[in-house]
């Protein structure tokens, strides 16, 4: 008997680790949702600005912090913006954040985002849920 008819091919291969996915005090999907529903933050200065908004992650945000982006991760959801489509991929493949964020209100998008974290209703009962270690 042949060993390949007995084990199946999967058996001899090597399996990569499982990825551990971003911590969960990184993610706040509610928040996220939030800011999709809310205008662009441009307000429609930028030229590009169009299509469905997107919860945009200021990547440069929160450095010297636990919620500082790391190789290979995301900075927290608490430092998202929103931006429409246009405005996101102008800011990704075109200029970068140091450039796009002198366009937004206040010139500073992580101040922006701070705005935005403060200004969301779930932030205090998400946060009391979090200290006590019901969000997973």
């Amino acid at each position: 008997m042949r060993r390949s008819s007995i084990l199946p091919r999967s058996a001899f291969q090597r399996r990569k680790p499982a990825r551990a996915g971003r911590p969960a005090w990184k993610c706040c999907e509610e928040f996220k949702r939030w800011l999709r529903s809310l205008p662009c933050a441009c307000q429609g200065k930028n030229p590009c600005c169009s299509g469905p908004i997107q919860a945009a992650h200021v990547d440069h945000a929160g450095k010297g912090t636990a919620d500082a982006k790391g190789l290979g991760s995301k900075v927290s959801d608490r430092f998202c913006v929103p931006l429409s489509m246009g405005c996101h991929q102008h800011q990704t493949d075109v200029i970068g954040w140091s450039e796009f964020e002198m366009t937004l209100p206040g010139g500073s998008a992580e101040a922006l985002a701070n705005e935005y974290w403060e200004g969301w209703d779930g932030r205090e009962k998400w946060e009391r849920q979090f200290a006590r270690g019901e969000v997973a």
